[in-house]
């Protein structure tokens, strides 16, 4: 088993929407990098650390499991929706998403400021300046500590 992270803005889709929903599919991204990670990598079972990004502080909220490996986006060949891609075909469908479960949501978000600042997770992708990728693998070590972090009271 891996472990991810996962980015989304929470005005757009939230820990406590896939709380609220159980389980959604990861659609609509359009990064070469990011959607090979999902179509390469991404296993059943795997364990997804969601983060909010964009938020008043951005952080790790929760976890989710993937529940299904990837598929065709669907989105990217209708012409009304907002990931349309019109170098998208059936034969071709060059976009890919896969089905994340709720799993838990933290009691207190693990923000970027404290991921930044822990030295036990020296190196993790999303502390790094730069990292903008809305899906990145997560250290097994790492992912202990941030789980830890967000167990605990606020």
């Amino acid at each position: 088993m891996r472990h991810w992270l996962v980015k989304s803005e929470p005005d757009v889709y939230s820990i406590e929407d896939l709380a609220r929903d159980g389980q959604t599919c990861w659609e609509g991204i359009r990064n070469y990098q990011s959607r090979n990670t999902m179509r390469d990598d991404m296993k059943l079972g795997d364990l997804v650390l969601f983060y909010h990004s964009r938020a008043k502080p951005p952080g790790v909220a929760g976890l989710a499991r993937v529940v299904r490996e990837a598929y065709p986006d669907h989105h990217a060949l209708d012409p009304e929706h907002d990931y349309y891609d019109p170098k998208a075909t059936e034969a071709d469908p060059r976009w890919v998403m896969v089905d994340l479960g709720h799993v838990e949501t933290f009691p207190r978000l693990v923000s970027l400021q404290e991921l930044k600042e822990d030295p036990d997770l020296d190196g993790l992708l999303v502390a790094k300046r730069g990292q903008r990728l809305s899906i990145m693998p997560v250290e097994p070590g790492h992912f202990e500590t941030i789980c830890a972090l967000g167990r605990q009271q606020p």
